[in-house]
């Protein structure tokens, strides 16, 4: 995004800050607040994921292989995308392009979420609660997809729509 861009959207953010209600401007100060302790937190995190990795290939012997190292490793990068897909889908309501968070975005944080579980899994886990996340995935899984497949329908419905009105 060049320099133009930038500060159209901000022209545009301003322009519609003076004609929300004063709940509206509660709704998107705190997305931005929001958004900006994700970021810090993001920032950290990334911090704490490089001395680590610094550490277990410098200090220690690393090797991507060990179950402890492919879980401290992983699941530290799995934590960040979780991190940074919120802090996404909160700014996409700060930068009002969504009235509010998308459940569709929710469903995803909980896969990504439950992705990241079953990755840091220890071996020794038991069968039932690898049963459970499975199930877990699963249902958010089909969730995501009836999601999508209803908003696939409604883009359909809309360009047909739009189809009609031309004629």
């Amino acid at each position: 995004m060049n320099i133009g861009q930038k500060n159209q959207s901000f022209k545009k953010l301003l322009d519609e800050w003076l004609v929300m209600s004063f709940y509206e401007r509660f709704e998107q100060s705190i997305a931005l607040i929001l958004a900006a302790v994700i970021a810090v937190i993001v920032v950290i995190s990334l911090l704490q994921l490089i001395r680590t990795v610094f550490t277990l290939l410098f200090l220690d012997a690393f090797n991507p292989l060990d179950h402890r190292v492919f879980q401290t490793v992983f699941g530290m990068i799995m934590t960040l995308l979780i991190a940074l897909e919120f802090k996404h889908s909160i700014l996409k309501v700060a930068l009002r392009r969504d009235s509010i968070v998308q459940v569709k975005a929710v469903v995803l944080i909980a896969i990504i979420a439950l992705s990241r579980k079953l990755v840091i899994l220890d071996p020794d886990i038991g069968s039932a609660k690898i049963a459970a996340l499975a199930g877990a995935s699963v249902a958010m899984g089909l969730v995501y997809w009836l999601l999508r497949e209803r908003d696939g329908r409604e883009a359909e419905t809309a360009k047909k729509t739009r189809r009609t009105d031309e004629c």
